[in-house]
């Protein structure tokens, strides 16, 4: 029999999967794909990084399948074995006999039923012991925000599925949402703002592509930035190449940043008094690989009147504050007994 298996800590991403390892950091960063054969899904083609170079690529005998749907498992089959590959992966195959503890992370409020899915489709993958960490929570620790402290702590999560808004204090949630709204929302605007507007269907790739160097959550006055876009007519087939501008594609994001907007708005509204003070002198704490969109933090901040900042590294706050949790195991014992570890 093999040494213990190293605890790990997993945050399954709509759009990507991180891996921390104890006392190694972060081992893995890969898309959440697996690419399966067409005829049979057990059949696996690739996963990870090798998946996502056939995305969109993929012949009619294979097929793409993207198994984390708004944050939660929508193929549980096919996470399964994607948590599989990356738990071997990260810790080697010496611990096959010898199962990890595995921290995972989920939305704010995920109901029970979705929740228990999380934790058997881990053990199905090789997990031994599952403790799940709801995700603002997380992020704000990543952050380096003063959670164990009684002060409010406001944090706004915008990852590829979901938007988690949360008022954290003395090691937990006083006050979350959680909406299925993120960077995947914001692709989609963009995709559909050129099907109506152009008559031109694009991936996500170019849609993403597109998200990045362009779009604002802000009005871009004055702003000249354009590019050539190139896609499928919808009536012809034929290729098409269009202008989009800046305007254009901050039109585009506009109703998910609005959404994320009214996300915050309302975890404001249910906040406790002394809690709303120490946010107003504080600030809102944006974490999350989409809280990146230009522009998302000024647009918070001038709507509410409240200091609104972009956390160091936002894209890996909530595997930095995973790992935090592994390396403290006061801290982790803690979240073993959590509310939202006791029914399962």
């Amino acid at each position: 029999m093999g040494f213990r298996a190293p605890d790990i800590a997993i945050d399954l991403g709509t759009t990507n999967t991180l891996v921390y390892v104890k006392r190694k950091g972060i081992v893995i960063s890969e898309p959440t794909i697996v690419v399966v054969e067409a005829r049979d899904k057990h059949l696996v083609r690739a996963v990870g990084d090798e998946a996502a170079l056939l995305l969109g690529r993929t012949t009619e005998a294979l097929q793409a399948i993207l198994p984390i749907r708004d944050g939660a498992i929508q193929d549980f089959d096919t996470a399964a074995v994607l948590l599989k590959y990356f738990i071997r992966k990260a810790i080697g195959v010496n611990h096959l006999f010898n199962k990890p503890r595995v921290l995972i992370c989920v939305p704010a409020g995920l109901p029970a039923v979705a929740r228990k899915v999380v934790t058997e489709a881990v053990v199905n993958a090789g997990g031994k012991h599952v403790i799940l960490v709801e995700k603002p929570l997380a992020a704000a620790i990543g952050a380096g925000l003063p959670v164990y402290e009684p002060v409010g702590n406001m944090v706004v999560d915008v990852g590829g599925g979901t938007t988690d808004t949360a008022i954290v204090s003395m090691g937990g949630l006083v006050v979350a949402q959680s909406i299925h709204v993120g960077g995947e929302k914001m692709n989609d605007a963009v995709v559909n703002y050129l099907k109506k507007n152009s008559g031109m269907l694009i991936g996500d790739r170019t849609a993403e592509a597109v998200k990045i160097d362009l779009a604002s959550a802000i009005a871009p006055e004055g702003d000249n930035r354009r590019t050539h876009v190139r896609g499928r007519d919808l009536l012809s087939a034929r290729v098409m190449d269009v202008e989009f501008t800046a305007a254009q594609a901050h039109d585009a994001v506009l109703e998910p940043c609005m959404a994320i907007m009214a996300s915050v708005r309302w975890v404001l509204e249910r906040t406790p008094p002394e809690l709303s003070a120490d946010i107003m002198r504080n600030g809102i704490h944006l974490t999350g690989g989409a809280s990146q969109l230009f522009g998302l933090d000024r647009l918070i901040g001038s709507q509410l009147g409240i200091p609104a900042v972009l956390a160091k590294e936002p894209q890996d706050c909530t595997m930095l504050g995973m790992g935090y949790l592994l390396e403290n195991p006061d801290l982790l014992a803690d979240l073993a007994h959590s509310s939202i570890n006791e029914n399962l």
